[in-house]
């Protein structure tokens, strides 16, 4: 046996959805109903294991054989419910914690590889596979793999087993057969475009962190949620006390009586509020910065994790590899730790230590927007098992150093060669003098930060807007002279744009390979590709020229757009180069991980990495590793930042 096609139907009564794979994999009740498999892409077979069939001794032995190939869409459901079924039932053929993940192999990944959809079924539609996944599947799996409300017509059971239904359940063995053979037919039309052996290797490191997880004070994350329900209720009571309301979290009835009291608004979003609060009268001010304090649901994460933790206090399956279907960035799960509130209030560890004490009474004493605190202190739930410490190390500035090696901008190559600021750097060039921080011409930083963050990928005035600029003081006139300013001073960058875009349209319309710089754009099969520096390819489904908006020439192409759809999507060379830039940012962060793949990594957020590190490693140590240039970025200066901490927390 050389590979072993999987798909398995499971029940748990723990919600997969709220509480991740895990948690689910490891409850009592756990268990695997179907086993379907085909062994080296035979005729595929369903093994009835709720109703007492046995799994071959031969597939149980490949399983725990790490010279068989397995195959699975959304391997790590197959591959940790496995291990917790072989853990329970073959305690003498794996011991371990979870199958290790070095012979596993996923069809989403290849999918997602390919820029296509995530799911099973929208890929075989996108495909156009001869067969499907059955649409029937869902209502099936709601009545068979997870619990059922009792009822008297259902005799007051909560689950639905075999019996109950045997037509359901015949039906539910041949949907389970069919999603095995779709799997199959992925792999065999997407079979031309095999993924390289090291991007696996990058799944398979993902998916060890994963099982590794990261430790999470229970009792810390329990007294938060505590202590905001508290807070909450206070603040409600004082609002109602204040406006008479039934509920002030009602956005009409708040609106209204504003309106009463002589302040009209069409929105009581965060923007609109900020805006009341700088003309409302006092009283009026009072309660809407209340309502801000009741509006918080930062906290909410404070439950996530405490749904999620398994029974070790680890919260594992945070990150989904490839998430980001345009650049192939990682992307969050579950506690989402990609967007995390950032913490700034001066005495975190003792704000810290109120909450971890259980003391709501001192809590209320010290700070008057308890929902803001417990926000800021959310990263601290996050702590190293016992006897080690938090190593967080991540990149400096890592895209402005990319798009810069990329389009030859020496100037501010030499600005992170002698280790200077880009944003005073980038105000210096655009302004034509000296811009120091905190110092000469200080003032003028803001600008070239702004101007830095928002104009790189094309931006112009819209694009400063979006970032802030008209609430940071900057006049609506100065913004058109500071896109003009900053294209000025990157003329380099200015032109990859341009010479992205001609690559891109030449090699759609004409159907040759064409390169830029150190980037080769080709197209094949309906597909256009555009392979970075490390190898990996960047993959846009049936592209085709288009006119736009403004009457110009446009690549189009198949994608999930921002409605969570498959459709055709618009792009041009600044946005090609926003891709490109991030899409090599991630490969870069990929080889830190694994030169840093013999540390303890829990997680990783952006650019980022956290280390659960013994005692004796140093911070200075890991970052001067994080920060080699691969042998693919020849000139490209990297710098690594990092620092140590007795649980999770910006610096």
């Amino acid at each position: 046996m050389k590979q072993l096609e999987i798909d398995i139907e499971t029940f748990s009564s723990v919600n997969l959805k709220k509480c991740g794979l895990y948690k689910y994999a490891e409850s009592e009740d756990f268990e695997i109903l179907l086993f379907g498999y085909a062994v080296d892409s035979c005729e595929v077979e369903v093994v009835d294991l709720a109703q007492g069939e046995i799994i071959p001794d031969e597939v149980i032995n490949a399983l725990v054989d790490n010279s068989v190939t397995k195959f699975a869409h959304n391997a790590n459901f197959e591959r940790v419910c496995l291990s917790a079924y072989l853990k329970r039932h073959y305690p003498n053929k794996f011991t371990g914690k979870y199958l290790d993940p070095v012979s596993w192999k996923c069809t989403m990944v290849w999918a997602a590889y390919m820029g296509l959809p995530f799911s099973l079924e929208a890929v075989g539609t996108v495909l156009g596979l001869d067969k499907q996944k059955l649409t029937e599947g869902k209502e099936l799996i709601r009545y068979f793999c997870v619990p059922c409300k009792p009822t008297k017509a259902n005799g007051g059971r909560t689950r639905n087993l075999p019996y109950h239904s045997p037509e359901k359940w015949e039906r539910f063995k041949y949907y389970n057969k069919r999603d095995v053979e779709v799997e199959m037919l992925i792999q065999q039309r997407l079979s031309k475009f095999p993924v390289s052996d090291f991007i696996w290797d990058e799944y398979h490191l993902d998916q060890e962190i994963n099982d590794r997880g990261i430790a999470v004070d229970v009792e810390f994350a329990k007294n938060a949620v505590r202590f905001d329900g508290l807070a909450r209720e206070e603040l409600t009571k004082t609002i109602q006390e204040i406006t008479q309301l039934d509920n002030p979290n009602s956005v009409m009835q708040m609106k209204n009586w504003l309106a009463e009291n002589g302040l009209e608004t069409e929105s009581l979003d965060k923007k609109a509020v900020n805006e009341l609060l700088k003309t409302a009268p006092p009283q009026l001010k009072r309660v809407l910065e209340f309502r801000q304090q009741l509006a918080k649901s930062s906290v909410k994460k404070y439950q996530a994790m405490i749904n999620a933790v398994c029974s070790d206090n680890r919260a594992r399956g945070m990150f989904q590899f490839y998430g980001a279907n345009r650049t192939g960035r990682m992307s969050g799960k579950l506690i989402q730790l990609q967007n995390l509130p950032q913490n700034h209030i001066s005495d975190l560890e003792s704000a810290r230590d109120v909450v971890k004490g259980g003391d709501y009474e001192l809590m209320y004493m010290l700070y008057d927007n308890i929902p803001d605190t417990l926000s800021q202190l959310i990263r601290t739930a996050f702590i190293p098992k016992k006897g080690y410490k938090f190593i967080v190390a991540d990149f400096s500035a890592i895209e402005a150093r990319v798009i810069a090696w990329l389009a030859g901008e020496k100037w501010r190559d030499e600005v992170f060669r002698n280790g200077g600021d880009i944003y005073c750097a980038s105000a210096s060039q655009m302004f034509g003098i000296p811009v120091e921080k905190n110092g000469i011409n200080g003032h003028l930083r803001q600008k070239g930060k702004i101007a830095e963050l928002a104009l790189g990928y094309g931006g112009s005035v819209g694009a400063l807007k979006a970032m802030g600029a008209l609430e940071m003081g900057i006049p609506e006139k100065e913004l058109k002279p500071l896109v003009d300013a900053w294209r000025e001073a990157n003329p380099n960058i200015v032109s990859l744009w341009y010479e992205v875009d001609r690559a891109v349209i030449k090699t759609v319309i004409e159907r040759v390979t064409t390169t830029v710089k150190c980037l080769k754009f080709t197209h094949k099969s309906n597909m256009l590709f555009i392979t970075l520096p490390s190898g990996r390819s960047l993959a846009y489904a049936k592209p085709r020229i288009e006119e736009n908006q403004f009457g110009g020439e446009s690549v189009t192409y198949k994608g999930i757009g921002s409605t969570k759809k498959w459709e055709r999507l618009e792009s041009y060379g600044a946005k090609f180069v926003e891709n490109i830039v991030q899409g090599i940012a991630r490969d870069i962060l990929f080889y830190a991980m694994k030169t840093l793949s013999y540390c303890r990594i829990v997680a990783t957020v952006h650019d980022e990495v956290i280390i659960e590190a013994k005692p004796d490693v140093s911070v200075g140590t890991i970052c001067e590793q994080m920060g080699r240039t691969p042998p693919w970025a020849e000139g490209l200066l990297l710098r690594a930042d990092g620092y140590e901490c007795k649980f999770y927390k910006k610096e």
